[in-house]
């Protein structure tokens, strides 16, 4: 089934092209029909809702924004396809790398996404504000820099459950660095990698924790001297 619907998926991606052709301008969506059914066939298009989101899916993961920027401009203006949540995310990412911050905010605060979509548009929408920040400074945000504009700029509560999210290593992690610390201040590039792995954390934060730990070590030994 899953087989059936990822082969579905790329057949209808492969498509695209020659659809953008065929459709030069938006059309409304007018049917006697129930248009709210996802397996309803929108009207000169030639597609259901069902498989523009399945579209939508695809070229996200495949990271072609130009090619679904192209497809998002030839969808009818459907009231209920414009509420689809995997057009709605595929706005989201397109308005994103066209730096249209603006219309990026309104999407994401305009509709309840569900759990699933959170983590991707809570980073879409910290992004935005951290790359607005650092133009109107003039220089790139540091740790500090990126909490305040968290604060200033608080998740939305339609990408939000409304639980607090840490931005600190978790406490599990932490202590797994801290056993391999007191064995070996100094990993391997092989071992940063594997302690990346097993903490779930990157090789660079990895590597920053160990640097800024030794850091804090040799102050504490030059204070006692």
């Amino acid at each position: 089934m899953i087989v059936s619907h990822m082969a579905e998926s790329a057949a209808l991606a492969a498509q695209l092209p020659s659809m953008a052709n065929m459709i030069p301008t938006p059309t409304p969506c007018t049917t006697s029909v129930n248009p709210a059914s996802p397996s309803t066939m929108l009207p000169s298009f030639g597609f259901t809702q069902e498989q523009v989101a399945c579209v939508c899916e695809v070229l996200q993961q495949s990271g072609n924004i130009e090619r679904l920027g192209r497809f998002l401009w030839s969808l009818p203006a459907c009231e209920h396809l414009q509420k689809n949540e995997s057009v709605l995310k595929a706005k989201s990412l397109v308005a994103f790398h066209r730096g249209n911050f603006k219309e990026l905010y309104r999407i994401l605060e305009s509709h309840n996404f569900s759990p699933a979509s959170h983590s991707k548009l809570q980073a879409l929408w910290l992004k935005a504000h951290y790359i607005e920040a650092e133009r109107l400074r003039g220089r790139p945000l540091g740790a500090v820099g990126k909490y305040r504009i968290r604060r200033k700029f608080p998740l939305p509560r339609t990408i939000w459950d409304g639980e607090e999210t840490s931005y600190c290593f978790k406490e599990k992690s932490r202590n797994i660095l801290r056993e391999w610390y007191a064995h070996n201040p100094y990993p391997s590039p092989r071992e940063k990698r594997e302690l990346a792995e097993g903490t779930g954390l990157t090789t660079t934060q990895v590597s920053n924790w160990f640097k800024n730990r030794r850091q804090r070590d040799r102050a504490a030994e030059a204070k006692e001297r």
